[in-house]
């Protein structure tokens, strides 16, 4: 546990924080002080994983069971929060779900549920926070993006579309929200290594051109994702607003 906590006594919530990159963030949040709620369409497992980062770093951290594509839950997840602890300062949008539909079975309705759980639930969220979000002094929203926002990929269609949706919304939305105090990023991370991914990890052709593409040399931890959540959740990125930040271990860089 780190001696100086550089979120003491600020209220998070994260979305999609029952495992994986959400899981990673709240638990590093919460081990540098923040209290945090995570708000998970899975209620169970959000419960368990606030209990055992209880356990980990003695921060005060509760769940939710949230569907962030549904107003009302945003909603009562953020009254959850600000009526548990009287404010909210950091807002992470991590919540989505993966998608490698190829074109030729792509239909209509899974394009519109992907976009309703990857970029609609991010302006959703967000028009719940902002009022809450102007009052405190270190305001941040953090979005998860990803590099299949910013680049082309086969059979990533609604999942890249979503993605780069994120990328220019946290541009648009650091405009919109300035004025009310409230900086606005996101970190698009690159290859991360969940549940998620296994079966990329699992073929082996597919995995070993993946890795010699990271100058790195590794699929990235969601330990990675949560390190770039820390510095723009904290007073250190005072100054960084409207920014993607990549964390890919140099994919980008070739």
């Amino acid at each position: 546990m780190p001696q100086h906590r550089r979120l003491q006594d600020r209220v998070a919530i994260v979305t999609g924080g029952a495992r994986g990159i959400g899981e990673a963030i709240a638990a590093r949040l919460a081990s540098e002080g923040a209290r945090v709620l995570i708000a998970d369409i899975d209620g169970e497992d959000a419960a368990e994983t606030a209990r055992k980062i209880v356990q980990e770093t003695g921060s005060d951290v509760t769940a939710q069971k949230t569907d962030v594509a549904n107003p009302a839950h945003a909603a009562a997840a953020i009254g959850m929060a600000t009526a548990r602890w009287g404010r909210l300062d950091i807002l992470v949008n991590n919540a989505a779900i993966p998608d490698v539909t190829a074109f030729n079975n792509l239909t209509y309705d899974r394009f519109a549920k992907v976009m309703r759980t990857n970029l609609d639930s991010v302006l959703i969220c967000t028009v719940a926070a902002a009022r809450f979000l102007a009052k405190s002094p270190c305001a941040r929203i953090l979005n998860i993006a990803s590099i299949m926002g910013v680049r082309g990929s086969r059979d990533s269609l609604p999942y890249s579309t979503a993605k780069g949706g994120v990328v220019n919304m946290t541009r648009a939305l650091a405009c919109d929200l300035a004025d009310k105090g409230i900086n606005v990023n996101a970190i698009a991370p690159g290859y991360i290594r969940t549940t998620n991914t296994e079966a990329l990890q699992n073929a082996e052709t597919r995995n070993r051109q993946i890795l010699e593409r990271i100058p790195a040399a590794r699929w990235s931890e969601a330990e990675d994702i949560a390190g770039a959540a820390v510095y723009l959740s904290s007073k250190a990125s005072d100054y960084v607003n409207g920014h993607v930040l990549v964390v890919d271990g140099g994919w980008m860089g070739r």
